[in-house]
């Protein structure tokens, strides 16, 4: 997939965790059902990989669904062989490199602007700035002088007021994971993400 035209196109991409993989599966397709394109879910989760597989059968192969928490070379191939079209780390990890040899797109966590020009020469598709909400969408203005084409995706305590600061500031798309809870019934977790579209939150 082209993960940054996506990124760019649909400006939000959820991410999904939680201990019940039932429910995990479930929010995932409610939130594709409400119209969310972009979907993580994060390795962090019991049977995480259960769920992508089960998600990919359900919603098919175009759909943008991902594995987050993507640390080690291990977990970028079980998430590929379990359906990911994409993947997400938290930090410069090993994964960044196997996600190359596979093929797939990454959204790789970074934070410095040393960690930045690190992801970006390691090939990162896009770079996820996290945790986004210790410098805010101040901080990103701020990287994106020095770094006026790097793709951003900031993550982490991201809401609904400040997804549309961080838009405003140059960010390709936001990650946005706790109103994306699987910890909730799919109704209540589709709600906040969908209702709440970045298209919205853009003045």
């Amino acid at each position: 997939m082209h993960l940054l035209d996506e990124l760019r196109t649909h400006r939000l991409l959820a991410i999904v965790r939680g201990p019940d993989p039932d429910a995990a599966l479930a929010a995932v397709l409610a939130l594709a059902g409400s119209g969310i394109a972009l979907i993580e879910v994060s390795l962090t989760g019991t049977g995480a990989l259960g769920t992508i597989r089960r998600a990919r059968a359900e919603l098919g192969a175009g759909f943008g669904l991902g594995a987050g928490t993507v640390r080690t070379a291990e977990d970028a191939r079980a998430a590929a062989d379990a359906g990911a079209a994409f993947l997400v780390s938290p930090a410069l990890t090993p994964s960044l490199g196997e996600a190359g040899r596979l093929g797939l797109p990454m959204l790789a966590g970074a934070l410095t602007p040393t960690e930045v020009v690190q992801a970006e020469a390691a090939g990162a598709t896009a770079v996820k700035l996290f945790p986004a909400s210790l410098g805010g969408p101040g901080y990103l203005a701020a990287l994106r002088d020095p770094f006026p084409g790097t793709a951003f995706v900031p993550v982490g305590g991201v809401d609904a007021q400040s997804a549309g600061q961080y838009l405003r500031h140059g960010a390709v798309a936001v990650g946005v994971g706790s109103p994306c809870s699987a910890t909730r019934s799919a109704a209540a977790t589709s709600a906040p993400c969908a209702t709440a579209s970045p298209h919205s939150w853009q003045a």
